[in-house]
């Protein structure tokens, strides 16, 4: 049963993760009135929005005018003008990551969310997870890390792997840098801190390795790819320090789950006036990480 107050929402996108993760999330929260569905194939939104009793929008500015806010589900530089519409609307503000794949870009929905005075969350999916989220506070709260390492392979575009994320566009052209890099450093600057150095190189596909050095004196590697062999595919992040040795935690638990946490943190920001740490802003510092990474790579 849907409690009070309830925010209305509306969701920006049609792919596979705004069907399978954001419209049920949406759909399923006690606080939430799913008002609407935009996307650029009209008869995807259709086909969600009866999925889940709710209206399909072709007008992207009827739906900001009917919500309090709004989750985007689209490629990051598609979503960053429209999330600047959104906050200019007064639109809150549930993006995905990366913000966008341009300083430019990120600065301006982080810009827009300030001056309009909307709130801002980032889905970084292990910064929401049941099964993370106390881990990365644990380790924030804890003093004397020496150093770090993330590996995050995945096999979307491995030539043996199949999944509707291979015809990802966007995914394609940018690579593990923008779309799983955003995880690893999610994870790794509340930790350790802001980057204050790095350097990165390449591998086979599109494997990227970082080497970053953090404001509070302790260094950590990345190894990022999309392109490894499905038998070399899985995550780890792991901590040395003054604590001992703690390695990232699994399962994470379901992503519409994470999600459905993503939404709380939104209305409670909004709420209260608190900015949560995902918020635009760290997300704009996200975008700033891997544009120097991909400037160093001579892309």
């Amino acid at each position: 049963m849907k409690t009070s107050p309830i925010a209305r929402i509306g969701l920006l996108g049609t792919g596979p993760w705004a069907d399978r993760t954001h419209a049920p999330a949406l759909a399923a929260h006690p606080e939430v009135d799913l008002v609407g569905v935009w996307g650029r194939r009209p008869e995807a939104a259709a086909k969600i929005a009866e999925a889940h009793s709710t209206t399909a929008y072709d007008d992207v500015d009827a739906l900001l005018a009917d919500c309090d806010a709004v989750a985007i589900a689209l490629p990051p530089d598609i979503q960053a003008p429209l999330a600047v519409r959104a906050a200019e609307a007064g639109c809150h503000l549930l993006l995905d990551k990366p913000v966008a794949t341009t300083v430019e870009g990120a600065r301006r929905v982080a810009d827009a969310a300030e001056t309009a005075g909307v709130a801002s969350v980032v889905f970084f999916t292990l910064r929401f997870a049941a099964g993370t989220v106390d881990w990365i506070a644990e380790q924030s709260a804890a003093d004397g890390w020496f150093t770090a390492r993330a590996h995050w392979f995945g096999s979307v575009f491995h030539p043996s792997a199949a999944g509707p994320y291979a015809e990802s566009p966007w995914r394609g052209e940018k690579g593990a840098l923008w779309d799983v890099g955003p995880h690893a450093l999610s994870v790794l600057l509340p930790v350790l801190g802001d980057v204050t150095q790095l350097t990165a190189a390449p591998g086979q596909g599109d494997t990227v390795h970082l080497v970053l050095r953090h404001a509070g004196g302790a260094s950590s590697t990345a190894a990022l790819s999309l392109t490894a062999p499905p038998e070399a595919s899985g995550v780890d992040i792991e901590l040395r320090g003054a604590a001992g040795v703690h390695s990232l935690p699994g399962p994470w638990g379901a992503g519409v789950d994470s999600f459905g946490t993503a939404i709380g943190a939104l209305l409670e920001a909004a709420r209260t006036g608190t900015p949560h740490p995902c918020d635009a802003r760290f997300g704009l510092r996200v975008t700033e990480i891997l544009s120097q990474a991909e400037t160093v790579l001579g892309r």
